[in-house]
């Protein structure tokens, strides 16, 4: 379907039958043009997707990565299971970290929630620098049931694809592979980063990965330009 044959989203926004209690006719105007917005927000959503599954063939992975995993060492085509398509996440737990990234953690922490999900359709890895037993002692620590998780055993999959920056720290990294008639190719990655920030605003992708953004975003206060999860808190 193309936006010419859809209905314009200020049509459907009058037909919303939503009303709340003792609201005022001036919040259900602004509501309904909000409506309108949310509407082409969705579609423009989806147009992307669209866009982002006609993208030509990618890269060709060849590096000899290597990994440790629950069950040993294994290759990158190993992290593809009985899929035929990856999607992985580089955590930011390298070795000269004491503690892992919180940002990148209260993503994952998320994620554990949804894994068993998301490998009903794809095979999801988490990949980071510090050896795997530091990492599972971490997830016990967490709760985390369901990641799969992945030590980077000679790093090389980590420079290859953006998990290590220009000054050897970690940097989160989201990658999507394909595995088709046995060739694995590089499918997409985010690429948003400090680069393509606007004014005034902490660097992210879009749609947000993050289901803690998204529910913040939809409160008065929204994201709050000094704060960041935690690892821990009090009480």
């Amino acid at each position: 379907m193309t936006d010419q044959t859809l209905a314009p989203a200020a049509d459907l926004a009058a037909r919303n039958t939503f009303r709340m209690p003792n609201e005022s006719t001036e919040y259900r105007a602004a509501r309904n043009a909000l409506l309108a917005e949310e509407i082409e927000l969705r579609r423009h959503i989806e147009r992307v997707a669209v866009q982002r599954r006609a993208l030509p063939p990618g890269g060709e992975v060849r590096g000899n990565y290597r990994f440790i995993g629950q069950h040993g060492p294994v290759d990158f085509a190993a992290l593809f299971g009985d899929k035929s398509t990856l999607v992985t996440y580089s955590w930011m737990f390298g070795p000269q970290r004491e503690r892992p990234c919180p940002m990148c953690t209260s993503l994952l922490s998320a994620w554990d929630g949804e894994a068993r999900d998301m490998e009903q359709n794809v095979a999801l890895a988490v990949i980071a620098r510090s050896p795997y037993e530091r990492m599972q002692a971490f997830a016990r620590e967490r709760g985390w049931r369901h990641l799969k998780l992945y030590s980077d055993a000679n790093g090389e999959f980590s420079r290859d694809y953006h998990a290590i920056g220009k000054e050897g720290g970690d940097e989160p990294a989201f990658n999507v592979y394909t595995k088709r008639d046995g060739v694995i190719r590089h499918f997409w990655a985010g690429e948003m980063g400090f680069e393509t920030a606007d004014p005034g605003e902490d660097p992210r992708g879009a749609p947000d990965l993050m289901p803690l953004w998204t529910v913040i975003d939809c409160t008065p206060e929204g994201r709050k330009p000094t704060w960041y999860p935690s690892l821990d808190y009090p009480g």
